[in-house]
């Protein structure tokens, strides 16, 4: 493999990550580079006009086949959200934890803990909606104010558990495949990494908070936003009067319903599912819960209305999922879908674009395992910058298998590094058009919410990077 010669396939495939990453710190769009890039790489390997511009089609495809459990569990988890929300047995299920809050501390840990432990069952963006109403007025009484709020369901959902991922386990799958790892060793690999980020930057924030306030120089950025959770529970006048159920039936809805995912957690375990087969049993169990809830709250329409769930649920998991599928499809190119779609196109040896350009690399340039670290977290950092967390972790698991080829370090680190740095940044901590549900339905400022959000972030990424490096 040291032998493998690089073609004009591999230079091309180089100079269009560049392109790519040019334009997201430029905070532009990538799906028109990254469609140019599957027609260069699919001419140079069709060596036709007819096949480069098929291939384009072909990779979408492709992409969309490799990430379709991806955008199917999130649309579902979604679907059965706004059923819950509509029907107020999320508001049930949250209340009892609310009678802990007693201080402005308690409520700052308290919120972060119920968003961290919603978000990695709901996502956070529905989990927002889920908590948010319930939650944020019992921290106002005690004095939480709302921007310490929105920084809490912040950086515990959007940061540690979206980071994370282990009960949905989208982000670790987009990373995995493109780093050609097995979705559980990136899983493992992440566990030291999210609970060093997430203790280091809820720790500083929460400190920079409490000195802030005592000082008198805390800025709450108040300002009139739509509500999160309206935009999940859809517009009561066009659908009608919201479902209703008795008191007892709520009651008894929101204890079985975490128990059944709480038995989902147990069934891991017990049959130690991972990956899909993790992601499906979740899946299922959400499927099960938006057709009976809806059912039983809207009686003689539950059928036409479980459909209208789900088409909302679609609609919401494409649109999040819509700008991630070209720089997706043109990442996996860089692997094992160039010989799928084109072919033996690559010199005889080859293990793939990514591994050819590593083991080159590591012939010209003196590399080490923490360059790697410290180019991982730039890579997620950078990709992070697009506002979408996911757009760009398959860049970032590409980069990590090309330095762990290059320097031998271990790349299921180098590639959950990426995957944190990618999503605390872009998946709704620092980008303000990235955090505008926490922000809405705290009734904050995005942008003052990003602000306070960034001298811990970036203290957090300093020394998780630094952590990685003694990992790998």
């Amino acid at each position: 493999m040291v032998g493998i010669s690089l073609t004009g396939i591999h230079y091309v495939y180089l100079a269009f990550i560049v392109f790519i990453l040019t334009l997201m710190i430029r905070r532009r769009d990538t799906t028109m580079i990254c469609v140019a890039g599957l027609f260069a790489l699919g001419f140079l390997a069709a060596e036709t006009l007819v096949g480069s511009v098929s291939g384009v089609f072909h990779s979408f495809i492709y992409a969309t086949k490799e990430l379709m459990g991806t955008i199917m569990i999130i649309s579902i988890i979604v679907a059965m959200s706004r059923v819950l929300i509509r029907t107020g047995i999320h508001e049930t299920m949250v209340a009892p934890l609310t009678s802990f809050i007693k201080t402005p501390a308690m409520a700052f840990w308290g919120i972060g803990l119920i968003m961290m432990l919603t978000s990695f069952f709901f996502w956070p963006s529905p989990a927002v909606a889920l908590i948010g109403a319930v939650v944020l007025p019992v921290a106002a009484r005690v004095g939480l104010p709302a921007l310490g709020a929105a920084v809490a369901m912040n950086l515990f959902g959007h940061g540690i558990a979206l980071s994370g991922d282990y009960i949905i386990q989208g982000a670790p799958k987009l990373t995995a495949d493109a780093a050609g790892l097995p979705v559980s060793s990136v899983i493992q690999a992440s566990v030291p990494l999210v609970i060093i980020m997430g203790l280091v930057t809820t720790s500083v924030a929460f400190w920079m908070m409490r000195r802030d306030l005592k000082n008198g120089t805390w800025r709450d950025g108040l300002v009139a936003v739509p509500s999160a959770a309206g935009a999940l529970r859809g517009s009561d006048q066009d659908e009608g009067a919201p479902p209703v159920l008795t008191r007892n039936l709520r009651r008894a809805l929101a204890v079985i319903i975490p128990l059944l995912f709480v038995a989902d957690v147990a069934a891991m375990f017990m049959f130690r599912l991972q990956g899909g087969d993790a992601t499906a049993l979740v899946g299922g169990t959400a499927v099960f819960i938006l057709v009976g809830v809806t059912l039983l709250a809207h009686r003689n329409q539950g059928l036409e209305k479980v459909t209208s769930y789900m088409i909302d649920g679609l609609v919401f998991g494409f649109k999040v999922f819509g700008p991630v599928i070209p720089i997706a499809a043109f990442f996996y190119l860089g692997d094992a879908a160039l010989t799928e779609l084109y072919g033996a196109v690559l010199p005889e040896g080859s293990q793939g674009i990514v591994n050819d350009l590593g083991m080159a690399l590591a012939g010209v340039v003196p590399l080490n395992g923490a360059v790697g670290a410290v180019t991982l977290t730039i890579t997620g950092v950078i990709t992070g910058l697009d506002g979408s967390g996911f757009s760009g972790i398959s860049l970032a698991g590409s980069i990590a298998q090309l330095f762990a080829a290059a320097t031998g370090s271990d790349a299921a680190t180098l590639t959950a590094l990426g995957q944190v740095a990618a999503i605390w940044v872009g998946g709704g901590t620092l980008v303000p058009w990235a955090l505008i549900p926490a922000a809405a339905i705290c009734g904050v400022s995005p942008f003052e919410l990003a602000r306070r959000n960034l001298k811990p972030v970036l203290i957090g990424l300093l020394v998780t990077t630094a952590a990685a490096i003694f990992l790998i």
